[in-house]
C-alpha cells in the first residue's frame, strides 16, 4: 500500500507522484460555527426555493402545523429540540419529493407577558391601574414583536427552514378576529355558558387557570382533625346517641385546607364505608403539651382510619361503642360557638368520592372550594353556593371572624406563601374547642406553570364550552373528540390513550380569563336572562372592528358600535379575555384554512385542512393538542390533525431536570457557537426523542465523535472521487463481488431511509447509516479499495468498480443526511459539485430493484466471520513484533471447506489486505498461521509479491504497479 514515504528503489525514482492519492479541498475539520452562517447566507430564503420548485413538479402536498413557542425569551434546549425535529420532518418531506406547508407561528398573549410589561412599570414607580389598558396591551404588544424577531434569528441559525416571511402571531389584528370569529361559533352553537363554580384559581395572578396551565411540585400544608358536634339525629339512630347524661359525639374530619372551614356547609360520607362511634377513655401522657381530646369524648369515625386518628390526637385508650350509619345526622359548625354567623346546621351527604383510604372516613364539604365538594351539593338538591375569598384569595368583608385575610400572600418577597387565614381558623377552632389535632404533610400540589404560586380553588363566575351536551347531530363534543382521537395516528402509540384519559375525564372547557392582554370574549350579555346575543350583524360589526383594530376596538369603542338596533343599557359587555389554549387551539382555523384550494384559494402557498402531522412536547396532550381537538371538533366536527407526534423532556447528563438555579442548563446558542449547528441537529436525531432525553458535555463529545465518522466518510468519498465522471461508470453486470455487495447495502439502506423518515424515525435513519459508514465502508471497503483506487492505473475494471459505487455511495450519503445535518451535506455537495444548485432541493435518489443481491450478502456475512479470525492473528503477530504490518504478511488459513466457499471469486489476500495469502481446507475450525511474506517488496505498493521485477523497465515494482507507472509516464511525458 502506498503511504506518504516510498523506499528507495534500484533506479532512484521516487513514485510518489504517480499514487493517485485522494485529492479535495473539503477540510477535516468543519469549522461548522464559521461555515454555517455563510452556507445560511448562500440559501436565502431555502423554503421559498424549494416550494417552488416542488410545485412546479407537481409534487403531492404534506402539511406540517406549527405549535406555537411563547414569545419571551431566548430559546432554550426544548425549543430547539422541537424545532430540530421539525425541520427534520420538513425538510424530510421535501426529500421524499412532497411539497411541504409549514408555517412557524407564536403564542403572544398571557401573563408571562403581562408580567413583565408589569414589573417595567413598577421600576418607573407606576402601578398597573396607573397606566390605561390601551397603554398597556401596547406595550406588551410592542414585547412580543421584539421576542418574536429574536426568536426567528435564532431558529434560522439552527438551519430551521419555514414560511419565515409569513409567520403567525395570535395577537396579529387578523388573528384575534379569527379567534374571536371561532368563539362566535361557539356562542351561537349553544355549546357556551356562564357557570358559578369552583376554578383553579390563582390569587397571584388574580386569573382563573385551566388544567393545561397547572403543574404539580411538593408541597407542605398544614394538616386539621376537626370536630362537627353532632345536634340532630333521625330515628334510626340510638337513642341515647344525643342523651344529656352523655357528650354529644362529634364527627371528625380532616383537611389541609384550614382556611376553607368557614365556607364549610356540609360533611359527605362513604355510604359503603364502615363507621363507629368511639369513646375516648385515656390520653397519652408524659407529653410536652396538652392534648384538646378528653376522656369521655366521643367521636364518629370510620373504623379503618379509628386508629390512625387516635395516635394523631394522642388519645392512648378507646372504647367502640356501636356502630353508627352518618345518614340523618345534622352537625353544628366548628365556629358556631363564636359567631351567629356560623350559626346554621351541617348535614350529612352521601358522596361517591369518600374514601377510607386516608383521613377520618369524612370529607370537610366547602362547595365553593372543591370541584367534588360543589358537585356532591348541588346533587343533593343546594343552590346557594357561599362566596369566601376575592380575586385575591382574601376573606370577603362578610366572612364572620376573618374579613380581609389572605389565604396567599400575592405581593413581595413572600408571594406565594401561606398568608395569615390558616393560622387564624386553627386559633378559633382552639377557641371553639373543635380542634382535636394538627400536623403537618408534604404532597403534591396544583401550582401555577407561570407564577410557580400554589392555587386554590375559588368559586366564580366563568364561562364554560359544555363537552357533555348533544350538539345537532346527537353527539356530543366529548363523544366527537373520542372519535376523533380513535382516528388519529399516535407517535408514539401510547399517546392515544394518554391523550383519550384526560379527554374521557375532563371537565368542561373553561375559557374565560380575568386579565388585560388577550383576545376579547367579544359578546354582549342580555341582563335580564344572562343569556350570549345572537345577532349575526352585531357580530360581523365586532369582527370588523377587530381585523382593523385589533383586541382594543373591542376594549375601547362604545358599546353602541357593536350593537346597532339593540338598547345598550339591557346588553352587558363581556370583558373577560380568551384563555390563551383557545388562542392557540384555533391556529388551524387562520394558519391552514384560508389557503386550501379547494376553499378558493390561488396563490404559491397552499395548505390543506386537516394537517397532517402536529408534532410537541408531551405535555401538550393536555394542552395544545387538545384545544386544537376540541376545537375543530366544536366547528368542524373533527381534529384539525391526521397524526400527532411527540417528543421527552431534555435532561442534564445525570437525568435532572434542568435549572438556572442548578446551573445545569445547556444552551444551545453556546452549543452552535462552539461546535456548531449541524452537531446539536445530529444530537436530535442520535436520541430517542419519544422518551426524555439527556444532553451535557460528555454526550455532546460522543456527538462530536460521531460527527467526524460522517465527516471524514464524506471526505474521503470527495477525495476518492476526484475527477470521475460519466465515461468511467462501469455497469453493473461488471461490477467485482464486492461492489456488488456495497450496491446491495445501499439499496437496503434506501428502503430503511424511506420508511424511516415516512415514519418519523430519525434515530433509524443516522443509526444505520453511521454504522454503514464505520463497518461496511472504512472497516472493509474503504480499507480493501485503498489500494486498487491509490495504484491500479485508472482505466483498471477494479478502480473503476470502486469510483461508481463510491459515486453512487456519495449520492445517497448527501442526501440521506440532508435533512439532519443540512450544512455539512450542502459543503460537501457544493464541493463537488459546485454549479448543481443547493443539495436540499433533490429528491432522494431511486435505488435501482437490481443492486438488491441477498446471495452478496450472504456472501459476505461468511467471508466477515473468516476475516475476524485472520485480522485478530494479524493483530497478534503485530504485537509480537513478527510483522510491521499487514503486508509484510502471507497468512495460511485453514479451516472447514464450506468456510471458504465464500472466498469463491475473490482473492484473499485482497481481502484480508495482505500480500499473499493461502486457503487450506482441512480440520474443524478455521485457525491462521502468519507466515512471512518471502518476495521482494515493490517500491510503489509496499506489497510482498512473486512478480516483482518481472517488468525490466521496472524492476523495482510489481506487474499490476509497473503497468499503471507505465500509464502514468505515458500520460505525462513532456
Amino acid at each position: 500500500m502506498a503511504d506518504a514515504k516510498t523506499p528507495e528503489s534500484p533506479t532512484g525514482r521516487d513514485y510518489r507522484e504517480t499514487v493517485f492519492l485522494p485529492e479535495t479541498p473539503f477540510p477535516m475539520r468543519g469549522g461548522l460555527p464559521q461555515k454555517e452562517p455563510l452556507i445560511l447566507e448562500q440559501w436565502g430564503d431555502l423554503y421559498a426555493t424549494l416550494r417552488a420548485a416542488r410545485q412546479a413538479q407537481k409534487a403531492p402536498l404534506y402539511v406540517l402545523h406549527d405549535g406555537p413557542p411563547y414569545a419571551n425569551g431566548d430559546i432554550h434546549i426544548g425549543h430547539a429540540l422541537n424545532k430540530t425535529l421539525k425541520d427534520f420532518v420538513v425538510r424530510s418531506r421535501f426529500l421524499l419529493g412532497y411539497d411541504v406547508d409549514f408555517v412557524p407561528g407564536w403564542d403572544c398573549h398571557g401573563l408571562p407577558i403581562e408580567w413583565k410589561i408589569e414589573e417595567r412599570y413598577r421600576s418607573q414607580g407606576k402601578r398597573k391601574d396607573e397606566v390605561s389598558k390601551a397603554e398597556f396591551r401596547q406595550a406588551c404588544r410592542e414585547y412580543a414583536a421584539g421576542w418574536i424577531e429574536v426568536q426567528k434569528a435564532q431558529f434560522k441559525r439552527l438551519g430551521i427552514i419555514a414560511d419565515w416571511d409569513n409567520r403567525y402571531a395570535t395577537m396579529d389584528f387578523g388573528t384575534e378576529a379569527a379567534i374571536v370569529r371561532e368563539f362566535h361559533k361557539f356562542k351561537n352553537s349553544g355549546q357556551l355558558y356562564r357557570g358559578s363554580k369552583p376554578v383553579m384559581w390563582s390569587p397571584v395572578e388574580r386569573t382563573a387557570l385551566a388544567d393545561a396551565e397547572i403543574e404539580y411540585h411538593d408541597h407542605v400544608s398544614p394538616t386539621i382533625w376537626v370536630k362537627f358536634p353532632v345536634t340532630g339525629a333521625t330515628d334510626d339512630h340510638p337513642d341515647d346517641l344525643l342523651a344529656f347524661r352523655h357528650a354529644n359525639p362529634s364527627i371528625v374530619i380532616w383537611t389541609t385546607t384550614p382556611w376553607t372551614i368557614p365556607a364549610n356547609r356540609a360533611i359527605s360520607y362513604g355510604p359503603e364505608i364502615s363507621y363507629g362511634l368511639y369513646e375516648v377513655t385515656a390520653i397519652e401522657t408524659g407529653l410536652e403539651f396538652e392534648p384538646w381530646a378528653k376522656p369521655g369524648d366521643r367521636l364518629i369515625l370510620g373504623d379503618k382510619l379509628a386508629e390512625d386518628v387516635f395516635k394523631a390526637a394522642k388519645i392512648a385508650t378507646w372504647t367502640r361503642l356501636d356502630t353508627i350509619n352518618p345518614s340523618g345526622l345534622e352537625c353544628a359548625h366548628p365556629l358556631a360557638a363564636l359567631s351567629s354567623g356560623y350559626g346554621f346546621s351541617v348535614p350529612l351527604l352521601a358522596g361517591d368520592h369518600v374514601t377510607d383510604d386516608a383521613g377520618t372516613g369524612f370529607v370537610h364539604t366547602a362547595p365553593g372550594h372543591g370541584a367534588d365538594d360543589f358537585e356532591v351539593w348541588k346533587a343533593h338538591g343546594h343552590h346557594e353556593v357561599p362566596d369566601t375569598v376575592d380575586a385575591d384569595g382574601a376573606y370577603y368583608p362578610s366572612v364572620p371572624l376573618f374579613a380581609g385575610l389572605k389565604v396567599l400572600e400575592t405581593e413581595g418577597k413572600k408571594t406565594g406563601k401561606f398568608g395569615p387565614a390558616n393560622p387564624a381558623v386553627m386559633d378559633k377552632l382552639i377557641e371553639a374547642g373543635t380542634l382535636l389535632a394538627r400536623g403537618r404533610m408534604e404532597h403534591s400540589y396544583p401550582h401555577s406553570w407561570r407564577s410557580k404560586a400554589p392555587i386554590i380553588f375559588r368559586n366564580t363566575p366563568q364561562w364554560f364550552i359544555r363537552m357533555d351536551e348533544p350538539l345537532k347531530d346527537g353527539d356530543t363534543l366529548r363523544d366527537k373528540a373520542l372519535t376523533a382521537i380513535d382516528a388519529t395516528a399516535f407517535h408514539p402509540v401510547a399517546g392515544k390513550n394518554r391523550i383519550r384519559s384526560m379527554v374521557e375525564g375532563r371537565p368542561d372547557w373553561l375559557i374565560s380569563r380575568q386579565r388585560a392582554w388577550g383576545t376579547p370574549l367579544a359578546m354582549f350579555v342580555d341582563k335580564e336572562t344572562g343569556q350570549p346575543l345572537h345577532d349575526a350583524e352585531v357580530d360581523a360589526r365586532i369582527l370588523a372592528a377587530v381585523t382593523e383594530g385589533g383586541a382594543d376596538a373591542w376594549f375601547d369603542r362604545p358599546d353602541a358600535d357593536f350593537l346597532g338596533r339593540h338598547d345598550p343599557q339591557r346588553y352587558e359587555k363581556i370583558g373577560d379575555i380568551l384563555d390563551v389554549w383557545f388562542d392557540s387551539g384555533c391556529t388551524h382555523a387562520f394558519t391552514l384554512e384560508p389557503r386550501v384550494p379547494a376553499l378558493g384559494y390561488v396563490g404559491d402557498r397552499p395548505s390543506h385542512w386537516p394537517a397532517d402531522l402536529y408534532l410537541e412536547g408531551s405535555d401538550q396532550h393536555r394542552g395544545w393538542f387538545q384545544s386544537n381537538l376540541l376545537e375543530g371538533c366544536g366547528t368542524r366536527g373533527r381534529a384539525p390533525y391526521e397524526a400527532v407526534l411527540t417528543h421527552g423532556f431534555t435532561q442534564d447528563e445525570n437525568g435532572e431536570k434542568m435549572s438556572k438555579s442548578k446551573g445545569n442548563t445547556t444552551d444551545p446558542a453556546v452549543i452552535i457557537k462552539e461546535s456548531g449547528a449541524d452537531i446539536l441537529r445530529l444530537w436530535v436525531a442520535l436520541v430517542d426523542y419519544a422518551e426524555d432525553q439527556r444532553i451535557g458535555k460528555q454526550i455532546l463529545q460522543t456527538t462530536v465523535d460521531a460527527y467526524r465518522k460522517l465527516r471524514n466518510t464524506v471526505r474521503y468519498l470527495l477525495g476518492a472521487l476526484d475527477g470521475f465522471d460519466e465515461a468511467e461508470r462501469l455497469p453493473l453486470d461488471q461490477m467485482p463481488p464486492l461492489e456488488t455487495f456495497i450496491l446491495h447495502r445501499l439499496w437496503e439502506l434506501d428502503g430503511q431511509v424511506r420508511d424511516a423518515y415516512a415514519d418519523y424515525r430519525f434515530q433509524d435513519v443516522v443509526r444505520p447509516v453511521l454504522e454503514f459508514c464505520s463497518n461496511d465502508l472504512s472497516a472493509l471497503y474503504f480499507d480493501i479499495r485503498k489500494d486498487a483506487l491509490y495504484c491500479d492505473r485508472p482505466d483498471a475494471i477494479r478502480r473503476r468498480a470502486a469510483r461508481t459505487v463510491m459515486h453512487e455511495v456519495f449520492i445517497r450519503l448527501t442526501a440521506w443526511l440532508a435533512p439532519l445535518t443540512p450544512f455539512t451535506m450542502e459543503e460537501a455537495w457544493t464541493t463537488r459539485y459546485p454549479d448543481a444548485g443547493t443539495n436540499c432541493a433533490r429528491v432522494i435518489p431511486e435505488t435501482p430493484a437490481a443492486w438488491k443481491n441477498a446471495d452478496e450478502a450472504r456472501r459476505w456475512d461468511q467471508v466477515g466471520t473468516v476475516l475476524e479470525v485472520v485480522n485478530e492473528a494479524l493483530e497478534e503477530s503485530r504485537r509480537a513484533k513478527t510483522i510491521g504490518g499487514a503486508l509484510d504478511a502471507w497468512p495460511v488459513v485453514t479451516g472447514p471447506a464450506d468456510a471458504f466457499t465464500a472466498f469463491e471469486g475473490l482473492d484473499p489476500a485482497e481481502v484480508f489486505r495482505t500480500s499473499g495469502a493461502e486457503l487450506v481446507p482441512g480440520g474443524d475450525a478455521v485457525t491462521v498461521e502468519v507466515r512471512l511474506a518471502d518476495h521482494p517488496k515493490c517500491a510503489r505498493s509496499w506489497r510482498r509479491v512473486p512478480d516483482v521485477g518481472t517488468d525490466p523497465a521496472y524492476p523495482e515494482l510489481s506487474a499490476r504497479d509497473a503497468d499503471a507507472v507505465r500509464w502514468w509516464d505515458s500520460n505525462h511525458a513532456r
